[in-house]
C-alpha cells in the first residue's frame, strides 16, 4: 500500500511549528527574534503566525499573545486542574540580568565567578546559583535592561487565573519556553508589578 503524499495529519490544532511559533508570540519575540530563534526565514515566521491565527479563529496577532492554550500531549494537559485550589509562590526560580555580549559575560560568569554554566541558547546563558537559576540575556541596543524575577509556582495555569481574579495584570498567557530531553517542560507567563516593572510566573511539569 502507498503511503499517502504531503505532510501527515496532526492531531492536535497546530503543527509542532506552529506551536513554537505561538508560544514565540506568547514570549513577546518579535518576527525577527523567532526567525533567528528558529533559523528560518521571515516568511517563514509570517506564515505560521498567520496559520496559527487562522486555525485558532483569533483576530489577530495580538488575540493569540493572549490565547491560552497548550499541545494535546502537553505534560501540563495531564496534570490536575482544581480552581478551589489557591495558587502559592513556592520558590525564586530563576533572575534574569541583561548583558551587552552574551559570549563576554559567559565566559565571565563561568571562569571568573565560578558560576555552574548549565547551557547557553542563542543570545541567552543560563546559570545555577545554588537552585535558583540566572539568565543572562544580550540586549539589542534601546531594548530594555530591566532585570526579571521568576517566581515559581506549583500549577501555573491555576496561578494565572487566580492571579487575574486579584486584579493582577499579565501581558501574555502561559507558554511553553522549552522542553528538555527528558520531557519534562518549562511554562512562563509575565505580568506587571506595581510600578509597571517586568515579574513572571514559572513552572516545571515533568512525567512523574
Amino acid at each position: 500500500m502507498t503511503k499517502p503524499r504531503g505532510r501527515p495529519i496532526h492531531k492536535d490544532k497546530l503543527t509542532p511549528a506552529e506551536w513554537r511559533t505561538a508560544d514565540a508570540v506568547r514570549h513577546g519575540l518579535s518576527n525577527q527574534q523567532i526567525a533567528d530563534l528558529e533559523n528560518i526565514s521571515l516568511d517563514g515566521v509570517k506564515y505560521h503566525v498567520a496559520n496559527a491565527i487562522a486555525k485558532l479563529e483569533l483576530k489577530n496577532r495580538n488575540a493569540l499573545k493572549y490565547w491560552v492554550g497548550s499541545p494535546v500531549d502537553s505534560v501540563l494537559n495531564k496534570k490536575v486542574k482544581s480552581m478551589k485550589e489557591e495558587f502559592n509562590i513556592i520558590g525564586l526560580g530563576q533572575v534574569s540580568r541583561s548583558v551587552k555580549n552574551i559570549v563576554e559575560s559567559e565566559r565571565w560568569y563561568r571562569d571568573v565567578l565560578g558560576l555552574t554554566h548549565l547551557y547557553t541558547f542563542g543570545t541567552m546563558a543560563f546559570f545555577d546559583c545554588n537552585g535558583t537559576r540566572l539568565m543572562l540575556s544580550e540586549k539589542e541596543e534601546g531594548e530594555s535592561a530591566e532585570s526579571i524575577l521568576y517566581l515559581r509556582v506549583s500549577n501555573i495555569m491555576v496561578a494565572y487565573e487566580k492571579m487575574k481574579e486579584l486584579g493582577i495584570t499579565f501581558v501574555s498567557a502561559p507558554h511553553m519556553i522549552h522542553k528538555h530531553e527528558d520531557g519534562t517542560e518549562e511554562w512562563m507567563a509575565f505580568f506587571d508589578d506595581l510600578e509597571s516593572r517586568p515579574l513572571a510566573i514559572m513552572s516545571s511539569e515533568s512525567k512523574t
